[in-house]
């Protein structure tokens, strides 16, 4: 079963336009079932995993064996990107409205549609869409994102997008073949397949944020509101780096932003 939440942006904005389905289909070609918990031995592993992949570690390099001490680069701490511009009436990002706090499946979606809705003319990377959606997180999360300073942009994708000083909409597809446990009164998991377009200001469009996104959900209480404590994502190889997460929590969570100097335009 899979139903989709189509993203919308306020303000005095343009429509969002649909990604087509052929990119859609493209984008999802191969894409293998993951269950939760295959994502649990990836947040033990990830670090040995991302090296086995061959992701580079964006430290400096060491120097090669038989070179002088001079060939070795100094370590230079990288400046946090400042936060993202005020936004004003010419933004475009989504702000959902009549979320029922209740239902862990809208809360997951709201947030999903803001974490992803970027816009690049006040943006400076993807962690601003995240602070964005700040509420809908646990507190300890909120405060975890809140205090995580990026050191770098957010790669390639990002800089096109900037340069057009596009914002981005996105399809939120519910995927209730991810194998989540069920929910109980204070603990939910979900899973998504987010598919977004670029929208320039110039007219240009071209493809948004796309990743598998997984979700744990919890709240004090039956009846008491959702709120986001975990979030996992794969991200598309296309596609501009997913939210950034702060300081590693106990389970999986949103890798950092890619290294770009990119600012918004």
């Amino acid at each position: 079963m899979r139903t989709t939440r189509t993203g919308t942006d306020t303000g005095t904005r343009a429509d969002a336009g649909d990604a087509g389905t052929d990119g859609r289909t493209a984008a999802r070609a191969g894409r293998g079932r993951r269950t939760f918990a295959a994502l649990t031995v990836v947040s033990v592993t990830g670090v040995l995993a991302l090296t086995g992949c061959g992701l580079r570690d964006h430290r400096d390099d060491v120097g090669a064996p038989g070179s002088s001490p001079s060939a070795v680069p100094s370590m230079v701490p990288k400046a946090s990107l400042p936060p993202g511009r005020p936004l004003d009436a010419d933004a475009h990002v989504p702000s959902p409205s009549g979320v029922d706090g209740t239902d862990a499946t809208e809360v997951s979606e709201a947030w999903a549609e803001v974490a992803y809705g970027y816009d690049t003319k006040y943006d400076y990377g993807p962690h601003d869409a995240v602070l964005r959606s700040a509420r809908w997180f646990t507190p300890a999360k909120a405060a975890a994102e809140r205090s995580y300073h990026p050191a770098s942009g957010a790669g390639a994708q990002w800089n096109t997008w900037a340069g057009h000083r596009a914002w981005t909409t996105v399809d939120v597809t519910v995927d209730d073949d991810a194998d989540g446990p069920a929910d109980t009164a204070v603990l939910a998991y979900r899973a998504y397949y987010v598919d977004g377009t670029a929208h320039g200001r110039d007219g240009w469009t071209g493809t948004g944020p796309r990743a598998n996104v997984y979700l744990k959900l919890t709240r004090a209480a039956g009846g008491r509101p959702w709120r986001v404590a975990e979030v996992t994502t794969v991200e598309a190889a296309d596609s501009a780096s997913p939210p950034a997460s702060s300081a590693p929590p106990a389970s999986p969570s949103m890798p950092s932003p890619t290294p770009s100097s990119t600012t918004p335009s």
